[in-house]
Order: structure tokens, then sequence, then C-alpha cells
């Protein structure tokens, strides 16, 4: 076996774009000039390099396991980073040794510490689990049997050639669009599901560059999307440093270009007269949708601006892996608030139905609710164990379509759960943990009663609110990078790592 620096550096590049770290992996390759070497990033399967790992992991077990006469002895499983310490693993060898022997000669043997004694059952999760701070979580094991989704019920789109990282329904119709590292967007009429399928019904948005007086395919992942509010515009961002405008019939509208490098996110405004974006130029800009031309560019944050969300037609908030919060206006020259309070980048930024509070999440495993009349949050949630990677609100409460309900916030979260926090109570009200990977996307059904969440372990799940049961289970054969729900509430689209 042999292998180059550039195949390990594409390895270790895709594993920053699957597991949601798309700064990162675009800084990582411009540095080790990932786009210059002669690789087929499409002939790569997904997660190719934690297989690879997975691979050495089970050989250095094996390794362990096969005794001196070839006879094979149970061991437990060896972390990775145990693995790669020779001492842990010549521990480990000896220990089993001499459990092999204790075997034999019918001696009791002493467990190690910090392993389980061999032969000893170990106990599974409760059915219903409580948390420490008491809240009913709904475990892997729950009494209630979620419906699993039925093949019969799912629609497969097949047409991208790489990873699919987002996709966003048009708000008025079955409309469903699509970005993928292929460097296209997709439309795909879902209004009769048995000919969205056929590749002849798709249409493909190319997203290109000019070179040499030739439009060329830009080669670069589009990785945010959003439609406008009557749903005939949609805008797209791209790791080329263009966002572009299309109509629903596949016709590109119009280029915005003036970022420098790749736009992280985008999104109108409600009027739908005006489009804001962010990059990794720490810069955000808000963008006449007419003309296509830049009306005001923002440049207060020190480091890439990751997400962005407006408040009102002309204010929005804008955060960073500065660890900051930024809340500007259209025709103000400075940030009208400024919130900090992270210790560590801020990865998404949601206003509430009212554009009264301002929740935040952050790699520092914390969920902030932020107030323009003070400049300290109001709310500091400290329950995750992992970076918290997105936010969603419900749209309930006052000034939203169900103002009779209770208005929550879901956080999806890279320990593997979704929480869902009660705003008024300032507390937890639900731990959904059925998931066993990272959790990517989590989003609320159009009435505001069930919560769909998307993870890496292949899965989508579909969650009541009230009671806490997970309802609905399905099972994908790639990660789920985005999920969200078309403007009936009668389907879910998600979209996967597996393209």
């Amino acid at each position: 076996m042999s292998f180059s620096s550039d195949e390990v550096n594409f390895l270790i590049y895709r594993y920053l774009q699957e597991s949601g770290y798309l700064h990162s992996a675009f800084l990582f390759g411009v540095e080790s000039h990932i786009s210059s070497t002669n690789i087929n990033g499409s002939m790569v399967p997904p997660a190719a390099l934690l297989q690879i790992i997975q691979k050495g992991l089970q050989y250095t077990e094996a390794e362990i396991s096969i005794g001196e006469g070839g006879s094979e002895r149970v061991v437990e499983s060896l972390s990775l980073i145990d693995s790669v310490m020779p001492e842990v693993v010549e521990m480990r060898k000896k220990q089993v040794a001499e459990a092999e022997k204790c075997r034999v000669s019918g001696r009791p043997g002493a467990a190690s510490a910090g392993s389980k004694p061999f032969g000893q059952a170990v106990n599974g999760e409760d059915h219903m689990a409580q948390d420490g701070d008491g809240l009913a979580s709904a475990g892997r094991d729950s009494l209630a049997v979620p419906l699993e989704i039925p093949p019969s019920r799912v629609t497969v789109l097949r047409g991208h050639e790489s990873e699919v990282f987002i996709c966003a329904w048009n708000p008025r119709q079955n409309l469903l669009a699509s970005g993928s590292g292929d460097s296209t967007a997709r439309l795909w009429d879902a209004t009769d599901l048995a000919s969205a399928v056929d590749p002849k019904k798709q249409l493909v948005l190319k997203h290109c560059i000019s070179r040499g007086g030739m439009d060329v395919p830009s080669n670069k992942d589009v990785t945010s999307l959003d439609w406008n509010y009557d749903g005939s515009r949609l805008a797209t961002g791209s790791y080329d440093g263009f966002a572009r405008l299309w109509a629903t019939d596949g016709t590109l509208v119009c280029t915005l270009g003036q970022h420098k490098g790749p736009i992280f996110a985008l999104k109108w405004n409600k009027a739908g007269n005006l489009i804001l974006s962010a990059g990794v130029d720490k810069t955000t800009i808000i963008w006449d949708a007419t003309t296509g031309q830049a009306k005001q560019q923002f440049a207060f944050h020190t480091a890439p601006a990751l997400d962005v969300d407006w408040q009102s037609n002309n204010t929005f908030a804008s955060c960073s892996t500065d660890q900051s919060i930024q809340v500007c206006r259209l025709g103000r020259e400075q940030p009208i608030e400024i919130f900090k309070g992270h210790t560590n980048e801020v990865n998404a930024i949601k206003w509430d139905p009212q554009g009264r509070l301002l929740a935040s999440c952050s790699d520092d495993m914390t969920l902030k609710l932020w107030s323009m009349d003070r400049p300290h949050p109001i709310h500091d949630f400290k329950a995750h164990q992992k970076e918290i990677y997105t936010i969603k609100w419900s749209p309930t409460g006052y000034n939203s379509q169900n103002p009779n309900a209770n208005l929550y916030l879901a956080s999806a979260s890279f320990d593997s759960t979704v929480r869902l926090w009660d705003v008024e109570a300032g507390a937890c009200a639900q731990v959904f943990s059925n998931h066993n990977e990272p959790v990517y996307s989590v989003a609320f059904s159009p009435c505001g009663h069930y919560l769909a969440s998307g993870s890496f372990d292949k899965c989508v799940h579909i969650w009541d609110i009230a009671s806490g049961s997970l309802v609905h289970k399905y099972q994908g054969t790639g990660g789920i990078f985005e999920v969200c729900w078309n403007h009936t509430g009668d389907r879910v689209g998600a979209s996967a790592a597996d393209g």
C-alpha cells in the first residue's frame, strides 16, 4: 500500500466538508492546493476517511485479539486515541493474555481500571431516561415504537454528482431546491412524485464563471440557498464567491459579485426587494434584488461571517468566527448593536417571529438569547455537551400563524441530541436523544406541532412536540445535512452526503 500527501489532504478536506466545517474546509483546501490535484472527487465515497480509520482500528484490535496459538479472544473495543498509543496497545495485549490464562486455569482475574470485567452484563439505557435536570428524554429504547417510514412513501431524487448540502421548499408550491458540491443547484417539481424522479423533469442550475471569454463550471460547492417570500425567485450562494438569482423555470436572472471568497449564508428580506449575504471575506452585503447591485457592504467583523438573519426589511444581524454578533441597518455606517459573550465561533443566529429576541448558538456549546434593550443575554443555556450547529424558532406565539401556541426554540448539536427550549419559562422542555451521530438540521412543521431532525447517522426523525415522542423515522443511505417541510406540512425534504 502507498499513498501521497495529496490523497491524505483530499480525504481530510472531504471530512471537513461532510462534518459541516465548511469554512475550515475552504481554508484547508486553499493551503493544501486541493484544486491543483488530479483526484476525481466524484469517485471518492462519502466518509472515506472515517472508513479507512475504522479499518485501521479493526486491524489493531485484531492484533490484540489473536493469541499466540492463533486462537481468537474477545477484547473490549479500543478508542481511536488508545489505538495510536503503543504503550496502551501493549498493555491491552498483556491484559488479554492474562485473562486468557485465568480462564484456562480457572483462576479469577481482576478487571483492569477503566474497563468492564469480562463476562459482566452491561445495563442498557432506561426505557424512559431522566436527565440530570429532571426532564423527560426520549431515549433510544423508548417504549413508544416510532413508525418507520416505508420505501413506498419515500421518493429519492437522483441527479447530483456529489454531496447535497442544502435543500429548501418553495413557499408557495411543491418545488424543491437543492445545492450540491457538484457546483449546481437543482429544482425538482414534486407536485407529481411519480414524475419527479424523471431526470428530464429536473432543472439543473449550473454555477459557471467566465474564463477566457467562455462560461465554464465553477467547480465550487453550492452551500446556501433561499426562496423569496412569494416563491418567484431563488437565491443561491457558492464557494466561487458569487450569489445568483434564478427564476422558477431555471433561468439565471442575475449574478451578484462583490464578495472575495466563499459565501456562507444568504437571506431575502420579507419585502423581497433586498438580499443579504455573508462571506469568508469577513463582510456582509445588502443587494438590490432588482438590479443585482450592492447597496451597502458591512466590514465590521474581524473574521469570516458565518450566518445572517433579517430582523426587519432593513435591519439584520450577523455572526462570525470572531465570536461576536453585529446588528446593522441599511444606511447606517456603524453597527447599531454588538453582542459579545460567546467564547468560540458563533455558528448560527435567528430572530424570533416577532423580531424581538435574537437566538445564537456556538462552538462553545451554549445557546444565548439577546434583546436589543440590553447588552447581555437574557438567557444563557448550557445543557449541550458539544458544539451547537444550528437553531430554529417554532412558527408559534405572538405575531405568528399560531398565536395561541407556546414559542419554542430548537437546537441541534454535535452531541447527537436535539433540545427544545421553552422561551417564556427560560428552560429546556424536551430532550430528543435517538440520534447517534451529530445532528446538523432541525425544522418545525408549519403548524408547529412537529419537529424534524437530520443527523449524520443517516436518519431523519419526526417528533411530536407536545408529547416528546418520536413518531416517524427514516433511515437513509447518507449523512443528513438538511431537513425542511413543504408549505402544507405533509412532506419533508432531506439532503444527504451520498448525493
